[in-house]
């Protein structure tokens, strides 16, 4: 009966102490509805590589004392939802566990706890919780940060393949939408275009950003004077990327034709070459130097007999032999 007694008293005194523990633990929670915390909406959207501050303010308790106020951001794992810390600060404890993550002391003096993130990633977006603590009260709030990337695009003529290629690169998300649109002289209106069109599946970066490549290929006798636009529209451009690109009479025909052109003129220009130069050789007797001149060749009759040199106190001409032995020369004519 003894036995009985003691283990019943256990149990009430455990009881006792257990109900104590949670009046403590939840005694912060209650006590924190007298210290407000405002976010910046449900949402904040940041540019990807950009510095980003996540916007975290305490109300109604402005200026605080630094010493007695502790703030911890946190933002949650999408793999299994625990809260990973990126920055926390109390009394003489300040460390950042995500590289670069701060909070401004000065700024926390006057209750803004926000949190800096300088160059954001893709990666980092996510659901993020701030908690101020401004001893005996404390408060929290929790905001998604949603971290994209605006296309870069560009419009060029490939004049090799005959067609237009439109590239957008470096956009997240994957969705996007490109089309293409001729202007007409008509009624004014660029009218849109969708045969032989071809737009290529996105392709991904390894910064998880992508890429995604739109070409219009060209008739094979091109237009001359016509105008074409491309048009991208992705989520967070304001207003759809346009651009136009006119194909002037500069813009060379396809390479099929040129290459039927030179099958026919460079026979004719190999029968030619084979033709006039049997021709001059019959007509011009003679050898062909380097230089492509042909060598009169001179019969004995007409050989000079001696060809002097003009030398001090000679005045030159032609005689029976010369009287200086003369420098060997040759005579040629060029045709």
């Amino acid at each position: 009966m003894a036995a009985d007694a003691e283990a019943a008293a256990a149990r009430t005194l455990w009881s006792f102490v257990r109900t104590l523990l949670v009046l403590v633990l939840e005694l912060p929670a209650l006590v924190a509805e007298s210290l407000r915390v405002e976010m910046a909406g449900k949402t904040q959207t940041m540019l990807l590589n950009h510095n980003a501050i996540i916007s975290c303010k305490v109300l109604g308790s402005s200026p605080l004392n630094i010493k007695n106020v502790g703030v911890i951001w946190s933002r949650k794992n999408p793999v299994d939802g625990r809260d990973v810390t990126v920055f926390e600060f109390y009394g003489n404890h300040r460390e950042a566990f995500r590289l670069g993550a701060s909070v401004s002391l000065q700024g926390l003096a006057k209750g803004d706890a926000s949190l800096q993130l300088p160059e954001v990633q893709l990666w980092e977006a996510g659901e993020y919780r701030c908690k101020v603590v401004n001893t005996p009260d404390r408060g929290q709030g929790t905001v998604f940060l949603e971290v994209v990337a605006c296309p870069v695009s560009s419009l060029s003529l490939e004049e090799a393949n005959q067609r237009l290629l439109c590239e957008a690169s470096g956009f997240y998300p994957k969705n996007i939408n490109i089309t293409w649109c001729k202007w007409s002289q008509e009624n004014s209106q660029c009218v849109n275009i969708s045969e032989n069109v071809t737009t290529n599946a996105a392709i991904a970066n390894e910064d998880d950003t992508f890429n995604v490549t739109s070409s219009l290929k060209l008739k094979r006798s091109l237009e001359h004077n016509a105008t074409y636009q491309c048009r991208v529209e992705h989520v967070f451009l304001c207003t759809p990327w346009r651009r136009n690109i006119t194909l002037g009479e500069n813009v060379s025909e396809p390479k099929g034709d040129s290459w039927n052109l030179l099958w026919i003129f460079a026979p004719c220009l190999a029968v030619s070459v084979l033709l006039i130069v049997p021709w001059k050789r019959f007509c011009c007797p003679g050898a062909v130097d380097g230089r492509g001149h042909f060598t009169k060749i001179l019969s004995e009759e007409e050989t000079p007999k001696a060809f002097i040199h003009d030398c001090p106190g000679f005045s030159g001409g032609v005689s029976d032999g010369p009287r200086h032995p003369p420098h060997a020369i040759s005579l040629s004519f060029a045709v």
